[in-house]
């Protein structure tokens, strides 16, 4: 069950995050093509393209058709089955609220509990729910073993409505995508009390099975369920 309180509405701040080609000459001379060249550089998967430079970020990549299938990594098995329950504990840092939930159990994903979490995660700004992928769950289940820790994820932003993505990226905040996976419940900004956001980085990259962003600034890690890509 979720224990809500109310508190004043924050702003979400997300910087932006570009990686870049410096120079094609080299991968002309070896003779490799643009998506050769950023295996090369960055390794297959982590980074998408969709203007001919190299953009890493929270797009959408259901939309981003025109990223070579070269650069796509198969997602690895985050390696739950040993677990019989699988529980996460969450603090908004937005609204003040705090949810403690067993989310799946017996085999199955309790329906209950998803709901409680669509709505903690829901756009603070507007009050608008939407389903949030449970894949992100198993997600910040698995990166919370390897942390091995109990302490709650904090929440810094989780579903944004589109308005809300609009309205951010009319403000000109930097690395928020028109199609971004926060607009479609398949990301989530955390932080984790009493570890560092490096050690939270390389736990949520060594499951390989989404994306990951570093936002040093405002100090929070992004994971997301898209394509296997780093930033």
């Amino acid at each position: 069950m979720s224990d809500k309180i109310s508190d004043k509405n924050g702003v979400v701040y997300t910087p932006s995050r570009r990686l870049f080609l410096g120079t094609m000459v080299a991968g002309t001379a070896l003779g490799l093509g643009g998506c050769s060249v950023m295996e090369s550089l960055f390794g297959s998967g982590d980074s998408g393209s969709t203007t001919g430079s190299l953009v890493a970020g929270e797009y959408d990549d259901d939309k981003d058709s025109k990223v070579s299938r070269r650069v796509q990594r198969k997602k690895r098995d985050l390696g739950l089955d040993k677990y019989k329950e699988r529980y996460l504990s969450f603090h908004h840092t937005h609204t003040g609220e705090r949810l403690k939930i067993t989310y799946w159990e017996g085999g199955s994903y309790i329906t209950d509990a998803l709901k409680d979490v669509n709505h903690l995660m829901r756009d603070f700004r507007s009050n608008d729910t939407h389903r949030i992928d449970p894949v992100l769950l198993d997600q910040l289940f698995a990166v919370r073993m390897k942390l091995d820790t109990d302490r709650p994820f904090h929440i810094i932003s989780g579903y944004r409505s589109p308005h809300t993505n609009a309205m951010l990226r009319g403000r000109g905040r930097g690395g928020v995508a028109k199609h971004s996976l926060h607009m479609s419940g398949k990301a989530i900004d955390i932080r984790v009390p009493g570890r560092s956001l490096e050690k939270v980085r390389l736990a949520a990259l060594s499951m390989q099975s989404g994306g990951v962003g570093y936002y040093a600034g405002p100090q929070f890690v992004h994971m997301d369920t898209g394509r296997v890509r780093r930033w």
